[in-house]
């Protein structure tokens, strides 16, 4: 029986699961971020293999499990990451260096059978869509604190938009929904934008007494990204008490999402073909019906929730490479 390592790492979490020849997942990890863009090298190599050793710990007390030796350790045969931020070669290249590092490492229970071809590194658009259809063939519309849609046709050529940044781009993310809220509510207050319920919406969410205390909360109070993407919930909540400019913020993001799918098809696919396009990420779930939005807007194509997670994605890769 040959195994499989797939990984899926984030800038806030990292999963590792242990997979067998016949899809079945054996073990399962977590550990922290490991977008070295965010935390470092060192940082995202422990992360990587705290999560590794995790999963492969939970694979030995797999119950009537015979996959390990009289050392007890796992025989994996590929190892597939997919990871945020790695989208050209020279981050490639770090991740390979970080694998080379764990393979020569003594504090895994693994024995490594890998072969250089078995060794897969990709970007986490890549699973997502893996993960989500099932397959490696369709359309992903990531949507979280950022967001990015990804999509890869039959001859395997493949269309990347968006994927910026929350400075440089992330249109429909939580991130702009949030950051569009909070200047609807500025332009208001300045006697240059409409009235909006999401005025009173910010204040008692943030417990503000002046609209100008939020120059406190988004300049000074040190904030990440991902602080001011959660606040995409109180233009959500707006936008289902029927205010209009939050509603218009939500159907402007879904505007973008949708232009940036239109991209994707023409670019791949031909009239006729059958595309299955994957929504996943936390925006999905707003309370406004920002997905049935989006699949009004798609004129009749096929969009689904996903089949699997995304670390089951990157596990499928590997598992292709034997």
């Amino acid at each position: 029986m040959k195994h499989i390592l797939g990984i899926d790492g984030g800038g806030t979490k990292t999963i590792c699961v242990v997979m067998d020849e016949q899809r079945h997942i054996l073990g399962r990890g977590e550990a922290g971020s490991s977008n070295y863009q965010i935390v470092g090298i060192n940082t995202a190599k422990k992360s990587i293999e705290s999560a590794m050793n995790q999963a492969v710990l939970t694979a030995l007390k797999f119950p009537d499990n015979i996959i390990y030796n009289l050392k007890n350790k796992i025989t994996i045969n590929a190892i597939s990451l997919g990871l945020a931020g790695v989208g050209r070669s020279r981050d490639i290249k770090v991740i390979k260096n970080i694998v080379r590092d764990l393979q020569t490492s003594n504090s895994l229970p693994i024995i490594w059978d890998v072969k250089p071809h078995n060794i897969i590194i990709s970007h986490d658009a890549l699973i997502s869509l893996v993960g989500g259809i099932g397959d490696d063939l369709g359309i992903v519309v990531a949507c979280g604190t950022g967001s990015i849609v990804f999509g890869k046709n039959q001859q395997g050529k493949t269309k990347r938009v968006g994927g910026w940044g929350n400075i440089l781009g992330d249109e429909g993310s939580a991130y702009q929904i949030a950051v569009s809220g909070i200047k609807a509510v500025l332009k208001a207050y300045d006697g240059r934008g409409e009235k909006t319920y999401l005025t009173a919406a910010f204040k008692n969410h943030l417990g503000l007494e002046s609209v100008e205390d939020l120059i406190e909360i988004v300049y000074q109070s040190g904030w990440s990204v991902k602080d001011i993407a959660a606040l995409a919930v109180v233009v959500d909540n707006a936008a289902v008490n029927r205010d209009a400019i939050a509603n218009r913020i939500i159907d402007n993001a879904v505007e973008e999402l949708v232009k940036s799918v239109y991209v994707v098809v023409d670019e791949l696919f031909q009239p006729g073909d059958n595309i299955e396009i994957v929504t996943t990420g936390s925006l999905w779930k707003c309370k406004c019906k920002i997905r049935d939005r989006f699949a009004r807007s798609l004129d009749g194509m096929k969009i689904i929730i996903p089949r699997f997670e995304p670390v089951y994605g990157a596990a499928l890769l590997g598992l292709r490479s034997l």
